[in-house]
């Protein structure tokens, strides 16, 4: 487990020095290449993880339009979080495990690019987007399902070096 930890009080990089909020400067930075790992749950009851899995979703298939809908998230991150930086992704992966022993689905989302900033928030918008489409594809079934658990799991690269959580 590699945490980075500081002596110094933690700066806000998006602000300012007159408080104001700004898009980080990156010009100066190396490109190197930068991998970050997210993860996230959606909860529900048995008989709905099985009509997810069985393939009976009134909406169709529910795990593939949820991949997709991930990695397209993945892809609009700087449209959707006001200071990101618009980046050329080289990979976006996610995945959805169906989990009994929840019951539900795991999401995970691999974000990758080579380029002088990280893609933590990519990978956490995929995962978001992902959750929030299984929920909207079986809430006609139940209401009650819950997304719980985003969170970066892992960082590679840049500065700052490894993370994992």
């Amino acid at each position: 487990m590699a945490h980075k930890t500081s002596t110094q009080s933690p700066a806000l990089t998006h602000i300012d020095a007159a408080g104001e909020a700004r898009m980080v400067d990156v010009s100066e930075k190396s490109a190197t290449e930068r991998l970050a790992v997210a993860e996230g749950r959606v909860v529900m009851s048995k008989a709905t993880l099985e009509l997810i899995v069985s393939g009976n979703a009134k909406k169709g298939d529910v795990l593939g339009t949820a991949r997709i809908a991930g990695i397209m998230a993945a892809k609009r991150t700087a449209d959707l979080i006001p200071l990101c930086h618009p980046l050329a992704l080289s990979k976006v992966t996610v995945d959805i495990t169906p989990d009994a022993g929840l019951p539900g689905c795991l999401v995970r989302a691999s974000v990758k690019v080579t380029g002088p900033t990280g893609v933590e928030m990519e990978a956490l918008t995929a995962v978001s987007v992902a959750c929030l489409t299984v929920y909207d594809m079986i809430k006609a079934v139940e209401r009650g399902v819950r997304i719980e658990g985003i969170h970066l799991v892992e960082k590679m690269g840049g500065k700052s070096g490894h993370y994992r959580a």
